[in-house]
């Protein structure tokens, strides 16, 4: 099957990406011929064996890292519908789905889409009025996805999102696949020590964990504020704030001014090959994002081993099991409540093998084999049309 992805985010390492790349991957692995195209990161076009980057411009002024296209009438759409795929993945409604729709109407291949973020949660970076915003994301939205086959979603959650839209579409619910493989290499209990040890975290101190970008939405500042009377009532707590972004800057002043600055560690942006390392510098995965589809980190961290310690949201259904590989929160109460369970180890060897029990669930492998099995559904009704 020849099938075309095509994606907004690509050269950014965030959760779309990795979804991205595990997709991409998992459907060769499968023996299908895979395209991919997105936008480089510059103002030049180029292209690296199957994968085509179109020249963009950065829109950093309305958020971090989004880039936008320069050119509609690219040499190399040209060449994908000359290659005329079967089958057409989108991964974003916003820049490269114009592409999708253009290379769907001159090859008559079908649209499957995936719908990754939830943007009533990003509207304010834009439009400062929310209940505008989100009436504007409802109405964008259904104009801009009527013509999908497919809409793809992650968690129920999102799917609840998509139907308050009021899109008429068919819906199937895919968990993304994470590759697992670099998250089941373990570092030496003794390795682990020493590098616990060199940055200043004491043999005895348990070490809750974010690993991510700082932004507003992923409420980073709410678990800073728990921890700090967390650790009033246990000064044997070390907070470590794993990752970078727009939030970083006024998450350390918040520290500084809660006097945390030797118990709250930032370690900044780490390299995708030893993100499963800093995993394991923790003994909790702590988060209080609400504005997850469905969460690669959570899923990360416990292929790591981790227990969860998290703010409620739909997307941890069934990623979470109450009591059994961690604790939600809705306060500092419940916070301090499920932390407290947490505290002794054996507690949470028993909660991280139920977390890698979990985490198994959702490997890239089991991904691709649900998704190749949506394009030739989808591919069949085309034909019958």
């Amino acid at each position: 099957m020849k099938i075309l992805i095509t994606t907004d985010v690509f050269i950014k390492v965030d959760g779309v990406s990795t979804s991205v790349k595990n997709l991409f991957y998992g459907l060769i692995e499968l023996g299908h011929d895979v395209r991919l195209l997105t936008l480089s990161g510059d103002s030049k076009n180029h292209k690296e064996n199957t994968f085509y980057y179109v020249k963009s411009a950065s829109l950093d002024m309305v958020y971090k890292g989004i880039r936008m296209p320069l050119s509609y009438n690219n040499k190399y759409i040209k060449e994908i519908i000359e290659w005329k795929p079967d089958v057409i993945h989108s991964q974003c409604e916003v820049f490269t789905y114009q592409y999708a729709l253009k290379i769907a109407k001159k090859t008559g291949a079908p649209i499957v889409h995936t719908y990754h973020t939830m943007y009533d949660d990003y509207v304010g970076y834009i439009i400062p009025f929310k209940r505008l915003g989100r009436w504007i994301i409802k109405k964008l939205t259904k104009v801009r996805l009527k013509k999908a086959g497919v809409l793809v979603v992650p968690t129920h959650k999102v799917e609840k999102a998509i139907l308050d839209y009021g899109l008429k579409n068919e819906i199937q619910v895919i968990p993304s696949g994470i590759s697992l493989d670099q998250h089941k290499e373990r570092i030496s209990p003794q390795e682990r020590l020493e590098v616990r040890r060199s940055m200043g975290i004491k043999d005895d101190e348990v070490v809750l964990i974010t690993l991510g970008r700082l932004a507003p939405e992923k409420n980073v500042d709410e678990v800073v504020r728990f921890f700090a009377n967390s650790y009033k009532k246990d000064n044997k707590l070390r907070y470590m704030i794993v990752g970078d972004g727009p939030s970083k800057h006024e998450l350390e002043r918040l520290v500084k001014n809660l006097n945390l600055q030797d118990k709250v560690i930032f370690t900044g942006m780490v390299e995708p090959k030893e993100v499963h390392l800093f995993y394991q510098l923790g003994d909790i995965f702590v988060s209080s994002s609400t504005s997850e589809t469905q969460g690669l980190t959570y899923v990360e961290a416990m292929a790591n081993g981790l227990p969860l310690l998290c703010r409620y949201d739909d997307c941890l259904n069934g990623v979470l099991i109450e009591g059994e590989n961690g604790y939600f929160y809705s306060d500092g109460q419940a916070f301090d409540k499920g932390l407290s369970n947490l505290k002794d180890k054996t507690a949470r060897k028993v909660a991280g093998n139920k977390s890698l029990e979990i985490s198994s669930l959702y490997d890239k492998s089991q991904f691709g084999n649900a998704l190749e099995k949506v394009y030739k559904k989808v591919l069949k009704k085309s034909d019958a049309n």
